[in-house]
């Protein structure tokens, strides 16, 4: 995975799949001391489907929910994460793609508790469990205690975090960053604001924030401008349309349906 993606572009790269039942987190001692945020953008019951396409093919669907459910960590409430998705079509015979990812997110302080990462593409199969403890800024990762920044985020969480940022004085230039903790490394992901766009999409025109996430070139992509993410421009912030060019072709990924948002969608 090219690690300097900004989410929601997990989706886009190959992410999410097939539902199974997870094994029951264990997690840290239970903290009373975690930061209260404010967050208008999401809520239980959130659903967001996608279609993927690479180049011509019609190559996927990938879908992102809040679950309808409440479970307690660390006697905490938290939000329960999903990303799961599939190829399709041609696209499946010759690249089988059976992910999901999973985050319990503290609902107060907008932090990841346990984050579960299952992937197989292609024949190659990641199994990646998380355990966070904030106060004491340690992850447990695959058996091994690593140090963190202060409420470093997991790469599912921290699209979700990034939703509550403020935006709404954002201006051509600025750059959002989110501190991630992805494949057992720190990385600062970062996002930059280019402008605002109405773009036309099969659900009608929908009003947008578009944004260029910085990523490393040469790898997946040939230069930054490659990569490039509509967001709806209202207190929601959901992705509406990513596109990628990438050395091999052309990925894209646009909003199929929705439900159960928080506020009204920006469509013209």
């Amino acid at each position: 995975m090219q690690k300097s993606l900004f989410i929601p572009f997990v989706l886009l790269i190959g992410i999410l799949s097939p539902s199974f039942r997870s094994d029951e987190p264990k997690v840290a001692e239970p903290s009373m001391s975690l930061r209260k945020l404010k967050n208008e953008s999401f809520k239980r019951g959130e659903l967001l489907k996608y279609r993927l396409h690479y180049g011509v093919i019609d190559a996927g669907v990938a879908e992102i929910e809040v679950a309808n459910e409440t479970k307690m960590l660390n006697d905490r409430p938290t939000l329960h994460i999903i990303g799961r998705g599939y190829s399709k079509g041609a696209f499946d015979f010759f690249f089988k793609v059976r992910d999901r990812y999973e985050s319990f997110l503290d609902e107060d302080a907008l932090a990841p508790v346990v984050f579960l990462r299952r992937v197989d593409e292609g024949g190659y199969k990641i199994k990646q469990d998380q355990v966070y403890d904030h106060e004491k800024q340690k992850v447990m990762s695959d058996g091994k205690m690593f140090d963190i920044p202060e409420y470093t985020q997991d790469m599912l969480s921290a699209f979700y975090y990034a939703r509550t940022l403020d935006m709404s004085q954002a201006k051509a230039g600025d750059i959002f960053a989110v501190k991630s903790f992805i494949d057992n490394e720190i990385w600062e992901l970062k996002i930059k604001f280019v402008g605002k766009e109405t773009i036309t999409t099969s659900l009608g025109k929908i009003k947008c924030l578009r944004f260029r996430p910085i990523v490393q070139k040469g790898r997946v992509f040939k230069k930054e401008e490659d990569l490039n993410v509509w967001i709806s421009d209202d207190k929601n912030h959901i992705p509406v349309r990513a596109q990628a060019d990438v050395l091999i072709g052309s990925v894209k990924m646009d909003l199929l349906s929705y439900s159960n948002l928080a506020n009204p969608l920006a469509k013209e």
